[in-house]
């Protein structure tokens, strides 16, 4: 099932991109040969609406719209290569355009169906599968020693007294505190994914402001889901992505910088092994989980297709811009032998990315 819906997810994110090529290629008068949903070989034609036909195909990680005169060896009236530079561009940049619009409309849904999120003490009432999270680890601290890391979050706890859900009325501090130094076994949920007991023995001195209140020696937050209004989300979602589209900007120019460099850390980069896992373990987390992981992966997609590389679209846009400055057409054989190259370039960074994700799975 899992991987069904990690088809399912990188269709809907290529399909969206290629929409956006498809809808200003016909906007601009470009005539457009062929949809297809999936890479060929062809399975199925899903039928021919005025000069456009639409094509199921075997491959199913993705989809294609083809131009007539995309390569730049036609020039007729209503070829790509015989339109103006502008619409040229306008067709390129579209697909970026709608997968950042796309990640928008899933980041407005996310937040409407909830997500897990930090609360505040107003909305604590209003929220389900509430647990506190470990936002910072004092070094030697109790919590330390016993194994607790930033980013663990703490289901439930208990002591000889009595026991601790994020439902109760007293806070985690206070119940802690209230132990008196017994020990407090905690149902933890590790970054990682994997769930665990600890049991963990307050001591005193670790707030310098109350040396005598004893502590595990963590800063907590309490995180869980509360659905925001559609008015309030259309304005969240929008400062979101537009942040998550930086940060990913950000991210991808030190990664880059770093590979040019032969310094960049491919131990945080996923290909398609990794980002299956990253989908399944979304989508068994909740509906919000699986669209806000696709609203990270289409940015991730619009940015990367905007590198000058040649085979993505901002190699091909690249080209255009060349070409307008120039004033003079680059040969279609250069232009193909370019993209060649720059797609064997990609297949074997994906090959060197996947066995990496999955050597990373063997250990």
């Amino acid at each position: 099932m899992e991987v069904l819906i990690f088809v399912i997810v990188i269709i809907a994110l290529i399909v969206v991109h290629e929409f956006g090529h498809f809808v200003a290629a016909k906007l601009s008068g470009m005539r457009v040969d062929e949809f297809g949903i999936g890479y060929p070989p062809r399975a199925l034609t899903i039928g021919k609406w005025g000069e456009t036909e639409y094509t199921l195909n075997w491959l199913p990680f993705g989809g294609f719209v083809k131009i007539y005169g995309e390569d730049g060896e036609d020039h007729g009236p209503r070829s790509f290569a015989s339109r103006p530079r502008i619409l040229q561009a306008i067709v390129l940049v579209a697909g970026v355009t709608m997968n950042l619009v796309f990640a928008y409309v899933l980041i407005t849904g996310a937040l409407v169906s909830g997500t897990p999120r930090a609360l505040s003490v107003v909305e604590i009432p209003h929220a389900t599968d509430l647990q506190i999270v470990v936002a910072a680890v004092l070094p030697g601290s109790p919590a330390a020693r016993a194994g607790l890391n930033e980013g663990d979050l703490i289901n439930a706890a208990a002591d000889a007294h009595g026991s601790w859900t994020a439902r109760s009325s007293e806070s985690f501090p206070d119940f802690v505190t209230a132990s008196q130094g017994a020990p407090i076994t905690l149902a933890v949920e590790k970054a990682t994914g994997e769930k665990t007991s600890i049991v963990v023995r307050p001591t005193t001195g670790l707030i310098p402001h109350d040396p005598s209140r004893y502590a595990l020696g963590i800063d907590e937050g309490i995180v869980g889901v509360v659905p925001v209004a559609l008015g309030a989300a259309i304005i969240q979602g929008a400062n979101l992505t537009w942040g998550m589209t930086i940060l990913t900007a950000q991210g991808l120019w030190h990664f880059f910088y770093g590979l040019f460099t032969l310094h960049a850390n491919l131990s945080q980069v996923s290909g398609p092994v990794g980002i299956a896992g990253a989908v399944g373990a979304a989508s068994r987390q909740g509906f919000g989980d699986l669209l806000s992981l696709m609203a990270v992966i289409s940015v991730n997609l619009a940015l990367i297709n905007l590198i000058p590389v040649p085979a993505l679209d901002g190699g091909r846009l690249l080209f255009v811009i060349i070409e307008g400055v120039s004033r003079r057409r680059i040969k279609p054989v250069i232009g193909q032998a370019v993209n060649s190259i720059g797609f064997v370039a990609l297949a074997l960074l994906m090959v060197v990315v996947t066995v990496h994700d999955l050597l990373k799975l063997v250990h």
